[in-house]
């Protein structure tokens, strides 16, 4: 499935690198919190070089405008890069992890509902299954979305994360220029 073509995004997505240090992630949920930005969804996660996080942050449209939310991160003393990805020009994912009650003799349709978005069953008793699913964001509330009338005991899902489109065109240049650079 793909996402939904929109010129007007609904929510800014906002990678911010800061130092992996303790209260990092508070002062900037305090932030947002004393700011009243609406946060919709936040991951973090250590980076490749463990003296730096990454925290992914999704932020209401009407919240605030983009610019007041980046000038009032940069204050913070422990941020060191912020990206915004554009949701019309990024790649976005999330997880969802559901148990899901279900009779035996429905247990089927679950399980081919997993199968179609291409999830996973994880576990299986004698009355529910647990399920799981990576995707787009929209492809993942299409799926509670269906799994909601067989009875959702338990979900868990983690947020967005997200990193900007590669160029095409630009990387296909570098590699005729580096290609060319070493015959010559």
């Amino acid at each position: 499935m793909t996402p939904p073509l929109s010129t007007d995004p609904k929510h800014h997505t906002l990678s911010v690198l800061v130092e992996n240090k303790a209260g990092v992630l508070a002062r900037v949920v305090n932030l947002f919190s004393r700011r009243a930005y609406n946060i919709y969804s936040l991951a973090v996660a250590p980076t490749d070089d463990e003296r730096f996080s990454r925290l992914t942050v999704v932020v209401d449209v009407e919240s605030a405008p983009l610019e007041q939310i980046v000038k009032q991160l940069h204050k913070l003393i422990n941020v060191v890069k912020i990206v915004e990805h554009d949701p019309r020009h990024s790649i976005e994912r999330e997880l969802l992890i559901a148990t899901v009650k279900v009779a035996v003799a429905d247990r089927h349709q679950v399980a081919e509902l997993t199968r179609i978005f291409e999830g996973r069953i994880l576990a299986v008793s004698n009355d529910a299954l647990t399920v799981s699913l990576e995707g787009h964001p929209a492809k993942i509330d299409d799926f509670e979305e269906l799994l909601r009338p067989y009875g959702i005991a338990e979900l868990q899902r983690t947020g967005r994360v997200a990193l900007n489109q590669l160029e095409r065109e630009s990387t296909r240049l570098h590699a005729v220029t580096s290609v060319r650079g070493k015959v010559s």
